[in-house]
C-alpha cells in the first residue's frame, strides 16, 4: 500500500507515511512514528531508509515526521506531543536536545506510548524510554582522537569545532576526542569551545572565524590538527580550509561520510572520517520498538557500530556499502 500524507498543523510538518501490511489484519493496527532531528541531511535520509526497510519486513505502518530545522526544539516537542494525541503505537525519537525533550517523552510513556531513543540521548531518563539505539558516540570521538594523535606523531596543537549545544551525541564525541588526546602528552588542545551551529553554512562561517585565530603573519596555520564531530561541521571546516587555500596543510579528522567528505579524503584534504551506520540505526530503532510492543525482551542499549576510514579503506566493499547504502531503493517504496 502506498500513501503520502502532508499535514501542516500547529507548526507540525508530516513528511510522509508508509503503510506496509502482509496479511491485511493485525499488522495494520500498529503505527510507529519516527521523529528525526531533521530530514534534509543524507544522514537522516539513510535513517529513513532503514526505518522503511524495518516497516516493510514487519508489516506495520511507519510515519516519518521531522522538524524543518535541526535547531527547532519547539517544533520537535510539538511533533512528539502530536503523536501522543494521535495515539500512535510507539515513537522512535532522535532528540534535538537532551533536556528539552524529556518532558514530551515522559508524557508519551505516561500515556501508554513506548519510546525508543536513537542517535542522541536524553539526560537522566533511562528508566523512561524503552531502549537507546545509537552509535557509541564517546567511542567514536575516542577513535577520532586516537587517529589524529597518531597522524601527528603525538606532537602539536589541535582544535575541535563542536556542533550545537544540547546535542548529546556530538558533545559525547568531543568528550571522547578530548579524552583520547590526553593520551598524547605532546599534543595541546588550543580550542574546543566553539560551536558551528546546525547548518553547513553556519559551520563554515564558524570554521573560518576559528581558523583566523590560528594564523601567523604569513597566513599559515599555527595549529597542526583539527577534529569535527558531525557531517555539517566536517563539511563546513573542509570548505573553510579550501576557501583559505589551506586544505591539506593540516591533519584533519571528521565524522560521517557524505560524498564531498569522501572526495576530500581522495584529494588528500581530509585524513580520515569516523563512520556511523545510520541505515542500521533506523532499521534497529523501528525493529526494537516493535519487538517491545509485541512483548519481547529488548536490550536497553544497542550499539549500531562505528569505525575509522582512511584513504586506504575507501574502496573496500564493506566500506563502500556503508558509504553508499542503497537508500533510494527504500525511499522509493514510500
Amino acid at each position: 500500500m502506498r500513501r503520502w500524507l502532508l499535514l501542516l498543523s500547529a507548526g507540525v510538518l508530516v513528511t510522509g507515511v508508509i503503510s506496509c501490511g502482509r496479511d491485511g489484519k493485525d499488522q495494520k493496527q500498529l503505527t510507529i512514528a519516527v521523529i528525526p532531528k531533521g530530514t534534509t541531511h543524507i544522514f537522516w535520509q539513510s535513517v529513513h531508509a532503514g526505518a522503511i526497510k524495518a516497516a516493510k519486513e514487519l508489516g506495520i505502518h511507519m510515519s516519518w515526521i521531522g522538524p524543518e530545522k535541526e535547531d527547532d526544539r519547539q517544533q520537535q516537542i510539538a511533533l512528539v506531543d502530536n503523536q501522543v494525541v494521535n495515539q500512535v503505537s510507539g515513537i522512535v525519537l532522535a532528540p534535538l536536545d537532551d533536556m528539552a525533550l524529556r518532558r514530551p517523552v515522559r508524557s508519551a510513556v505516561k500515556n501508554g506510548i513506548p519510546v525508543v531513543i536513537i542517535d542522541s540521548g536524553l539526560k537522566d531518563s533511562e528508566s523512561i524510554y524503552t531502549s537507546f539505539v545509537a552509535t557509541d558516540n564517546w567511542q567514536g570521538g575516542r577513535i577520532g582522537g586516537q587517529q589524529l594523535g597518531r597522524l601527528l606523531g603525538g606532537q602539536g596543537k589541535v582544535i575541535a569545532l563542536r556542533y550545537a549545544e544540547g546535542s548529546a551525541s556530538t558533545e559525547n564525541r568531543v568528550g571522547g576526542f578530548l579524552e583520547a588526546i590526553k593520551e598524547f602528552p605532546g599534543i595541546e588542545v588550543a580550542s574546543q569551545e566553539q560551536y558551528g551551529g546546525v547548518t553547513q553554512s553556519t559551520a563554515q562561517q564558524a570554521a573560518e572565524n576559528l581558523l583566523i585565530r590560528f594564523k601567523d603573519e604569513q597566513g599559515q596555520l599555527t595549529i597542526d590538527g583539527i577534529f569535527c564531530p558531525n557531517s555539517s561541521t566536517t563539511y563546513g571546516m573542509h570548505q573553510a580550509l579550501k576557501r583559505q587555500r589551506l586544505a591539506g596543510a593540516v591533519k584533519y579528522v571528521g565524522f560521517d561520510a557524505e560524498d564531498p567528505l569522501v572526495e576530500g579524503i581522495r584529494q588528500g584534504e581530509i585524513n580520515g572520517l569516523v563512520l556511523q551506520n545510520p541505515f542500521n540505526m533506523g532499521y534497529l530503532g523501528v525493529k526494537t520498538l516493535v519487538e517491545h510492543i509485541q512483548g519481547r525482551k529488548v536490550e536497553k542499549r544497542i550499539d549500531t557500530g562505528v569505525l575509522f576510514v582512511g584513504p586506504d579503506d575507501l574502496d573496500k566493499p564493506e566500506i563502500q556499502e556503508m558509504i553508499k547504502p542503497d537508500i533510494e531503493k527504500w525511499l522509493s517504496l514510500q
